[in-house]
């Protein structure tokens, strides 16, 4: 008889959540808001860099509950370039 899986809480999703982000080597959790609410999750604030914006939200898809990432993040000014690095 095959084992049958409940489906993640939302308290264990937020738990898995912080989890991953927490051990990303990627993400700074500090620069980063999440809000999750019935599987959908919305990340907020500035990180470093492009890839990082995308780290996060890598780092959250393949947990399970994770419907839909609504990835809000911002990438610092400072290390945004324009107009192809060309002057």
């Amino acid at each position: 008889m095959a084992a049958h899986t409940e489906p993640a809480t939302p308290h264990r999703i937020d738990q898995m959540i912080e989890e991953a982000i927490a051990t990303s080597p990627y993400v700074a959790r500090s620069k980063v808001n999440i809000e999750q609410r019935g599987g959908h999750v919305t990340l907020r604030g500035t990180v470093d860099s492009y890839f990082q914006k995308q780290m996060a939200q890598e780092t959250l898809r393949r947990i399970d509950g994770v419907a839909r990432i609504d990835n809000r993040l911002v990438v610092a000014a400072a290390n945004c370039q324009t107009g192809g690095g060309r002057p």
